[in-house]
């Protein structure tokens, strides 16, 4: 089963083949490490039926393709989202993560670093498929100042540049998840803001929610139903959590005190948001640790560019949905035209409050 930093995390690898493939500003080495693992991927296709055929019916894989195959017919039919060839042949790894991204940022910033590519613009990770040449990178970010996390990602996505494989890394999860990770990925294939990530994770997140829940319900999985919303509930108050300390940290980074200061502040904020986070497993979550990673990662700036890049903008969204009736044709053709706004203007549209 898939943790729940791993629902997370994967969402960064949307763009890392595209943008390494085609870099504008990359060094040499990372060039080749991601060159040679995207080739390396691409050459280990297999066709799905070919796979079935000579796997048989008792390996587990075979069906979670064949609910992989499900959610992707799903897709097409009834969310309008362009799954064509993507996910027709399967990739097996053997890895618990395909790829490790790093996230930097400054000591007294919430804003993260970016590396700016052709196609893409400007992303606020790096990605590698070594897991020691993600963890080289990152101590040079820390060596240069800045907090720095280094997350796993399973999904792998180059919207429609190539045809993407289903992976074992995917596969390995719930319905619920594999379909979220699926409409998710699909979602970046039809609308994508290059440069603009918060807008795009966004979008994607939100058609994620929406695909799942409607999957769940038509597919004869109401049991799921229930541990699914509750999950969603979860990730609502810890959506909440990480807006107030986000606004206590801003506050403070843009004070006039000293940077000694500042950093004395940052570190109490940051273990009252622990000292919260714990009151919240204790008293509405059952003892459960779905964001623990958070904190084992050092609970830094870094770590709130992670997540904030995939909470911002769900009330905007849900607003534009219920503003079209809820019909999701309609909403992707609605959401387009907030994406040929320019960047200022989508960044206020992507601060609308919740009712």
């Amino acid at each position: 089963m898939r943790t729940y930093r791993g629902r997370l995390t994967h969402r960064l690898l949307l763009l890392f083949t595209t943008t390494t493939l085609l870099a504008g500003c990359a060094g040499p080495g990372y060039y080749v490490q991601a060159v040679g693992g995207h080739l390396s991927l691409m050459g280990d296709r297999q066709g799905i039926d070919e796979y079935q055929a000579d796997a048989g019916a008792n390996d587990p894989m075979v069906a979670r393709l064949a609910v992989a195959q499900d959610i992707l017919e799903f897709a097409e039919s009834e969310l309008d989202l362009p799954a064509g060839d993507a996910y027709s042949q399967v990739v097996i790894t053997g890895k618990n993560a395909l790829v490790w991204n790093v996230v930097a940022a400054p000591p007294l910033s919430l804003a993260p670093r970016k590396w700016c590519f052709i196609v893409a613009g400007c992303v606020p990770y790096r990605g590698y498929y070594d897991r020691g040449d993600a963890l080289r990178f990152a101590d040079h970010r820390r060596d240069q100042g800045d907090d720095v996390v280094t997350a796993p990602a399973s999904a792998y996505s180059t919207l429609g540049w190539f045809d993407d494989p289903l992976l074992d890394t995917m596969l390995d999860a719930s319905d619920a998840s594999l379909a979220g990770t699926l409409f998710h990925e699909l979602a970046h294939r039809r609308l994508y803001v290059a440069g603009d990530t918060m807008f795009s994770e966004s979008y994607a997140s939100f058609v994620e929610e929406v695909g799942v829940r409607r999957w769940l319900t038509t597919s004869g999985r109401e049991a799921m139903i229930e541990p699914w919303q509750r999950r969603q509930a979860m990730s609502t108050q810890w959506r909440r959590l990480v807006d107030e300390y986000r606004d206590h940290l801003a506050g403070a980074y843009a004070s006039n005190r000293s940077d000694a200061r500042k950093l004395e502040e940052k570190t109490r904020l940051l273990q009252a948001m622990r000292d919260d986070y714990q009151q919240l497993r204790a008293d509405e979550w059952r003892d459960e640790d779905p964001w623990g990673w958070f904190f084992e990662a050092g609970a830094n700036n870094a770590a709130f560019a992670l997540v904030g890049q995939y909470q911002g903008g769900h009330c905007a969204f849900e607003k534009l949905f219920e503003s079209v009736g809820r019909d999701i044709g309609r909403f992707h053709l609605a959401a387009a035209g907030v994406a040929e706004r320019d960047a200022q203007a989508r960044a206020q549209w992507l601060r609308t409050p919740c009712p």
